[in-house]
């Protein structure tokens, strides 16, 4: 076990930029402590690791507590994960809802997990379909293949497994998961390069390579990217719900894809930051028509 005491310079919501490693209720690498704390496992440079983040509100300090041969790691780069590196001095939220909501939470900061592949499986799986069939095939895949999560876990977690581990599910696993042929050689051919994934230096870099992979556009690069280094303008293009709440937050419209960018335009630099800051805000327009329902591969 290994501990660090960090104290962040300004407000700070750690349960916030955490949250978006969660794949939906019951993820295996994600735990939620009640109030208290935050538990997420990792697969580092140096191995499996698991981290619980804890706050001392009064100190204002937060707590990382590791364990697993990846245990230094993760608690080097827990300020990181954290948003320590996050730059907005360039952000000036417009007067409205922008910067209502950026007053609602001081403590909103991107962070970088600085793990490629790990951000791209479950970015992959979310391809073209519903949450909760996207979380199920990653639920059922780390039980399947990730190995148990070093130190007192809660709830028998999982850590990611390596890239040799994905190239190695068989047809059968990934249609008892759920996820169809394209999405499985999309994750397949993406972990015999991972190690060029892994070894860029930032995000336009990262881009460009994940784009080159076949099954890997505009979206699926965007969200890896958000999570792995952090870029605050790597905005969803392709997102089934995004320009829709874009539109209606700032102009009381839904939009499509193009209206989405024309908006958030004068936000060029953060754009990513401006529509998390839009899902934050709460407001959505009404419901119409049915929701886009949930297949199961499995059934097929």
């Amino acid at each position: 076990m290994r501990q660090r005491v960090w104290r962040p310079e300004g407000p700070l919501d750690v349960g916030l930029a955490l949250a978006v490693h969660r794949r939906g209720s019951g993820d295996p690498a994600w735990r939620r402590e009640g109030g208290a704390a935050v538990w997420r496992t990792t697969r580092t440079p140096d191995g499996p690791a698991t981290l619980r983040v804890s706050v001392r509100a009064a100190e204002g300090a937060v707590v990382g507590v590791a364990w697993g041969s990846g245990a230094d790691w993760a608690l080097d780069a827990l300020p990181a994960m954290l948003g320590a590196d996050d730059d907005a001095s360039g952000f000036a939220a417009a007067a409205g809802v922008i910067r209502d909501t950026a007053r609602r939470f001081p403590g909103f900061r991107i962070g970088r997990s600085g793990r490629v592949f790990e951000a791209l499986v479950p970015a992959v799986l979310e391809q073209k379909v519903v949450g909760r069939e996207a979380f199920r095939a990653w639920r059922w895949l780390l039980r399947r293949y990730g190995e148990p999560a070093p130190g007192p876990t809660p709830e028998e977690m999982r850590v990611f497994p390596p890239p040799e581990v994905w190239r190695a599910v068989p047809s059968w696993d990934w249609h008892r998961a759920g996820a169809e042929a394209v999405r499985a050689r999309t994750i397949v051919n993406a972990a015999r390069h991972a190690g060029k994934l892994e070894a860029a230096a930032e995000s336009g870099q990262a881009d460009r390579l994940l784009r080159a992979l076949p099954g890997i556009g505009v979206w699926t690069s965007a969200e890896i990217r958000q999570r792995a280094y952090g870029d605050p303008d790597a905005v969803s293009v392709g997102d089934y719900h995004l320009p829709s709440l874009v539109g209606w937050a700032l102009t009381g419209e839904k939009t499509d894809d193009a209206g989405m960018l024309e908006l958030l335009a004068p936000y060029r630099g953060h754009r990513h930051r401006v529509a998390r800051l839009v899902e934050l805000s709460g407001l959505r327009p009404p419901p119409r028509g049915p929701r886009m329902a949930a297949r199961d591969y499995r059934s097929l």
